[in-house]
């Protein structure tokens, strides 16, 4: 198993959903990716991101027995992502992170974690 795939064993799932509540509560002001977000599914959002954490973190499989494979490029690809957006979601990220006071110890694995998938998510080209 990956160095995230039993953190949810180690910091639990109150802290992960404190997580992605704390990290929507920056989103849904924020000028660059807020607006990428509907603005009637804030909950519903919120609750994907907490169930696909805790899933892949090694919890409970909810967001997978509720919405199948992650497929998360292609669920994203409607939405222009390029270095900007993938920065300022890590960069909300990270400062959620520190909010709920996420363990030191585990801040590189996730951090790591959230760093590729980020890159991943990036479908637009960048100018040369």
């Amino acid at each position: 198993m990956d160095s995230v795939g039993n953190l949810y064993h180690e910091v639990g799932e109150e802290r992960l959903r404190k997580l992605v509540t704390a990290f929507y509560a920056r989103v849904r002001g924020d000028d660059l990716i807020g607006a990428m977000y509907p603005p009637g599914d804030w909950e519903g959002a919120e609750k994907r991101l907490s169930d696909f954490l805790i899933y892949r973190f090694g919890g409970p499989q909810t967001y997978i027995q509720e919405r199948g494979h992650p497929r998360l490029r292609g669920r994203h690809m409607p939405f222009a992502i390029g270095v900007a957006e993938r920065d300022r979601w890590l960069d909300l990220m990270g400062a959620a992170m520190r909010e709920v006071e996420f363990p030191v110890e585990h801040v590189p694995a996730i951090g790591a974690f959230f760093a590729q998938t980020a890159d991943f998510m990036r479908n637009r080209e960048e100018p040369a």
